[in-house]
């Protein structure tokens, strides 16, 4: 072993272990163990890659971890300490585990003073609490790895796992990990299925000392395209992530998402669908945000429908967009476990001109508040071609709020309950701002607009003590199944709040 190796990464056996013919080999050959790293050749990886048909990746992994259950894929601990934790760097790695419903094999390579090595695994690294591992299991792999930050002062703290598909998480300290990042989104909700893409190689460079940051290059690979991915991670009390991809389609790419995220709304105040719980609140992210490319600030709370729904807000430029976890009151969720008020909000800010397009909304009916039935993600209107290169960077912010916040009166609760008579339903619209205390404009009005369907009792009700005006009205659909609220707050003329926007469904 080469003596610039640290100790920590060396309890990693480091090997070239590669399975012949497969993706995985080629990526290999061209830029493997003991070679030197060249972030160019990432994406020329992903252009030659583009150029063969996609290959699926092999199912070998055991049935004694393809076969596990949450509870026991959880209890398989590492028994290394995480590489680099012992070097001051402030950022340090820890590879997962394949198993549970992560049964795909990534190859992890680490890249330091600019050599490749590529992490293989051993059982000996894992203690498996009680699963009855074979005395003759080889190299499988792993399914992908976590990131611990090491600040100088204070606790260590998870901050990024990058695993399944192309999927990572991340979060701000102090937060629990929820809402979950895309790479890439291929063909949502289309009758034919969706199509996942998946990580083929990481290469993971060695952070600097006192950079707090860490940069991680990926090949991503699909029936549809390959892409490069280069990602480097900030952490702190708020974890920012810059995400550079270049794809190389395969064929035409008609339905592509960018910044994709998903998330779990099972039922709040404004949808009390399957809501038989001690529980009063079970979301994981309260509402839609955008900041749109005339500068108008949109929130559009989530919702648990009983048939899907898609929506789709059509823009040119987009400044921003993220699911919010609006709500950091325990007492509006009343779980010890799952904490849903320290769930992370991600805010999604594009690095270039993303041109025209929409920001797209899916909706999934749930009956288990396990499953992410939200999707969000930018679809460019113009398709992407066959045998193009088509790069695109943007910028995540994880963490307790977004980084930039309207100057408005924003929207802080979305109620919805039964109505007067027959389908008609009651709703109260809370917005609050500083300039809604004590000398609120005299002069303020809601201006609602509902399409198809009425509404009627359009009441605007202020409490300055608690810097809020409550808008309560009631919608009458009349005989149509689906309506489209807008709603804002104006004085002088002028918007005073961002703009809330609903879509009631029976």
């Amino acid at each position: 072993m080469l003596a610039y190796l640290s100790a920590s990464v060396a309890a990693f056996t480091l090997a070239p272990a590669v399975r012949a013919q497969t993706p995985q080999a080629n990526i290999a050959t061209m830029m493997g163990d003991g070679q030197r790293f060249d972030p160019a050749g990432v994406t020329d990886i992903a252009r030659q890659l583009s150029k063969k048909p996609f290959v699926p990746p092999q199912n070998d992994l055991p049935d004694v971890f393809s076969n596990l259950n949450y509870e026991q894929y959880v209890a398989i601990k590492s028994l290394q300490q995480p590489i680099w934790s012992s070097e001051g760097r402030g950022i340090a790695l820890e590879p997962l585990h394949r198993g549970f419903v992560f049964n795909n094999a990534v190859d992890l390579y680490i890249v330091e003073d600019g050599n490749i090595r590529r992490l293989s695994y051993d059982p000996a690294q894992f203690n498996f609490n009680g699963i009855n591992v074979p005395n003759d299991l080889k190299d499988i792999g792993f399914s992908g790895f976590r990131l611990i930050a090491q600040p100088a002062e204070g606790k260590p703290f998870d901050f990024a796992i990058v695993q399944g598909a192309t999927f990572f998480r991340a979060l701000g300290r102090g937060q629990n990990y929820g809402v979950i990042a895309r790479a890439l989104t291929l063909k949502p909700a289309e009758a034919k299925g969706e199509e996942f893409p998946i990580f083929r190689s990481f290469w993971i460079e060695r952070p600097s000392v006192g950079s707090n940051s860490i940069t991680i290059h990926g090949v991503l690979d699909s029936d549809s395209t390959t892409g490069a991915v280069r990602m480097t991670f900030r952490p702190g009390d708020m974890t920012i992530v810059d995400v550079e991809t270049t794809l190389f389609p395969r064929v035409n790419l008609e339905h592509v998402g960018l910044g994709g995220m998903a998330s779990t709304y099972f039922y709040g105040p404004n949808d009390r669908r399957n809501a038989d719980d001690i529980r009063p609140s079970v979301y994981e992210s309260s509402g839609l945000q955008m900041l749109n490319g005339q500068g108008e600030w949109l929130w559009r709370p989530l919702h648990n429908p009983e048939t899907l729904q898609i929506s789709a807000f059509v823009d040119s430029s987009p400044r921003g967009f993220g699911l919010l976890q609006r709500e950091r009151n325990y007492d509006s969720f009343q779980d010890d476990d799952q904490r849903f008020e320290r769930r992370p909000s991600l805010w999604v800010e594009p690095l270039s001109d993303w041109g025209q397009g929409s920001v797209q909304l899916l909706e999934i009916p749930t009956d288990a508040e396990i499953n992410d039935n939200i999707l969000a993600y930018w679809r460019p209107r113009a398709p992407m071609a066959a045998n193009t290169e088509v790069p695109f960077a943007y910028r995540q912010y994880w963490g307790w709020n977004s980084p930039e916040r309207p100057p408005l009166a924003t929207v802080i609760a979305t109620r919805s309950g039964r109505g007067s008579s027959g389908r008609r339903r009651r709703f109260t619209v809370d917005f609050s701002g500083e300039m809604l205390g004590d000398n609120w404009p005299k002069d303020i009005r809601s201006v609602l607009t509902v399409g198809p369907g009425s509404f009627q009792n359009l009441k605007l009700l202020p409490y300055p003590e608690r810097k809020t005006i409550r808008v309560a009205f009631e919608l009458d659909p009349g005989n149509e199944n689906a309506c489209e609220m807008r709603l804002i707050l104006e004085a002088g003329g002028k918007p005073i709040s961002e703009t809330w926007l609903y879509r009631w469904t029976p």
